[in-house]
């Protein structure tokens, strides 16, 4: 039997964690021999491994991984853009179920987990390597979101989030770390959506690597489509209103989650909308808090942080659209999640949103940053002739495109293949 060992710094912490534990469930179902490893557990799943093996590990590793973000903020821009310094690293060579796999599947690794000399100790097992690449940090010199910076396709260096930024500032200097261990390993690239393989592509620590484009899977038995009268009930959403629903961290300084954006989008929408503004209501979940939350147009209730997922599908299938004003995402878990619930996602055309929502098939895809392109998204679902229909398309992109068993089987051709001699 095919067994393969998956490495994540955490056990479900973001959409990489989550990303790494639904392609576990799906690679189990087809019967294969699949273990997910992680760096630090939150959770107490006992089908998830750590490399942690008692109290005082765990407590050090966890000291490391606060130590690294508490430095990193003295080199750093007060700026709300990830940036990763790859200071600390583990050995992982010597696990069991490390040695025993005939596929290594890296996730996402940063924060004290794999620095580029633990990653370039891997190759000592000579078994082939997989690597998805959930954000543009494996092929940076620390960043895991870009923006518009383009130095990621030279050898980075004048890096616009250090205070410090020179040719040759600490981005540059990690980019020769990660040169050098790349030198070292071969490995098969897995990009989650055809614009991280096109920035893999333009980046030249990737040069000349192999690379699939294969997208997420999620739960499609969880999150499914309900009947959207009783789902508002369950949900306690209003039946007479057209509820938007919306994910984030609700704050004006928030660049990543482009809030700017649909907060202007949303006053457009509530100018356009005239007396039936009324009509309108905006849900968020995802919140910590609300304190620094900004005050939104229309009608808004705070869900808070949801950990149930049978919950959260009940929230999508309740809405009648859902809002993401993202303005870099790979391919965001919040998408995928609403169209398998049938709900329509009103987006900015940007990452690898395009890769899910079709242009007035199954969503909206704005312009860029445009909040008038936005708030056209939002008023076309809200006068749509035939929702229904809308909706039926939004659960069968998922199901042809990114169900389990599809998604799975295309990681296990990918493995078959890594394991066939070379003539």
């Amino acid at each position: 039997m095919l067994k393969v060992v998956h490495l994540n710094t955490y056990d479900g912490n973001g959409g990489a964690g989550r990303g790494c534990i639904r392609l576990n469930r799906a690679l189990l179902d087809q019967n294969i021999d699949s273990k997910v490893l992680v760096h630090y557990k939150f959770g107490k799943n006992p089908q998830i491994g750590e490399f942690n093996t008692n109290f005082i590990q765990k407590a050090y590793n966890a000291g490391l991984i606060i130590l690294e973000r508490i430095w990193a903020k003295r080199y750093l821009k007060a700026l709300k853009t990830p940036f990763s310094f790859a200071w600390f690293g583990r050995s992982v060579i010597h696990h069991p179920d490390v040695k025993n796999a005939d596929i290594i599947h890296l996730h996402w690794v940063n924060h004290g987990f794999l620095n580029p000399p633990h990653i370039a100790e891997i190759a000592k097992l000579g078994k082939p390597v997989v690597w998805t690449f959930h954000d543009s940090n494996a092929f940076t010199g620390g960043c895991h979101v870009r923006y518009t910076c383009d130095h990621f396709k030279q050898e980075c260096g004048n890096c616009p989030l250090l205070k410090n930024s020179a040719p040759d500032d600490y981005s540059h200097r990690a980019w020769k770390q990660k040169h050098n261990a790349y030198s070292q390993l071969d490995f098969t690239i897995i990009a989650p959506s055809t614009w991280m393989q096109r920035s893999v592509q333009e980046s030249s620590l990737m040069k000349g690597r192999a690379i699939k484009q294969i997208p997420n899977t999620l739960e499609t038995d969880i999150f499914k489509p309900a009947d959207k009268t009783q789902a508002k009930a369950q949900a306690g959403f209003p039946a007479d209103k057209f509820v938007f629903l919306s994910g984030f961290m609700p704050s004006r300084k928030d660049l990543h989650k482009g809030t700017s954006y649909l907060l202007e989008s949303l006053e457009m929408l509530k100018a356009r909308m005239g007396v039936k503004a009324d009509e309108i209501e905006l849900v968020v979940f995802g919140n910590r808090n609300t304190e620094d939350a900004p005050e939104f147009p229309f009608k808004t209730t705070f869900l808070g942080t949801i950990n149930d997922d049978a919950l959260l599908a009940n929230y999508y299938a309740a809405a009648d659209a859902f809002l993401i004003p993202s303005l870099e995402d790979n391919l965001p878990y919040t998408v995928m999640e609403s169209l398998a619930c049938s709900t329509p996602v009103i987006a900015f055309t940007t990452g690898g949103i395009p890769d899910m929502v079709k242009h007035e098939y199954n969503g909206y895809l704005a312009d860029y940053r445009s909040s008038e392109s936005f708030a056209d998204g939002m008023e076309w679902i809200i006068n749509h002739p035939d929702k229904e229909k809308i909706q039926l398309q939004a659960r069968q992109t998922v199901m042809d495109d990114f169900s389990e068993a599809v998604i799975a089987k295309k990681h296990i051709d990918l493995y078959h293949q890594l394991l066939k001699p070379t003539v």
